[in-house]
C-alpha cells in the first residue's frame, strides 16, 4: 500500500467504501467535524462518530452511537477519517492498528499532515490520504 494522491486512487476509495469512523468528530454543525460527516452520511455511507465526550453522554448521529475510541468499533471500517491537528495524529495511531478489523484507508482531512504516521501505516499496508477533505472530494470526483 502507499500513500494515495492520485485522481483515481482517491476516486476509488470514495466509490468502494461504505463504512467511515471519524475520529475527533464535532457536535457542532458548523465545525467541519461534523458537517462533512454529515454529508458522508447523506451520501449513503455509514458514519461512526469516535468522540469520547460525545459517547460518554449517550450522543447519537445519523443513526449511530458515538464510540470513545476505534477499539470500541466491532464491524468492518473501510476509512477511519481524521479531524485532529497534525500534532495529535499520532496519538491515534496504536488505536488504529489494534483496530479488530483494520481500515483499508486512513484518511486525514484538509490541513492535516503526519508523514511519520502515514509511514508507518503504509508498512504495515493501510493506505493513507493526507491534507485532503473527503466532502470536496467527493462533490468534485463523483
Amino acid at each position: 500500500m502507499k500513500e494515495l494522491v492520485s485522481t483515481a486512487e482517491i476516486v476509488d476509495v470514495l466509490e468502494h467504501s461504505k463504512v467511515v469512523a471519524v475520529v475527533g468528530f464535532h457536535r457542532d454543525p458548523t465545525k467541519p467535524a461534523h458537517y462533512v460527516p454529515e454529508y458522508l452520511s447523506r451520501q449513503g455511507y455509514t458514519v461512526i462518530p469516535v468522540n469520547p465526550a460525545l459517547a460518554a453522554r449517550g450522543e447519537s448521529y445519523f443513526g449511530r452511537a458515538a464510540v470513545a475510541s476505534l477499539a470500541e468499533i466491532d464491524e468492518p471500517v473501510d476509512v477511519v477519517d481524521v479531524f485532529r491537528r497534525s500534532d495529535k495524529v499520532g496519538e491515534h495511531l496504536g488505536d488504529i492498528l489494534a483496530m479488530k478489523h483494520r481500515p483499508r484507508t486512513v484518511w486525514l482531512q484538509q490541513g492535516i499532515r503526519d508523514d511519520a504516521v502515514a509511514d508507518v501505516l503504509v508498512r504495515e499496508g493501510i493506505q493513507v490520504v493526507q491534507d485532503r477533505c473527503m466532502l470536496a472530494d467527493h462533490r468534485n470526483l463523483l
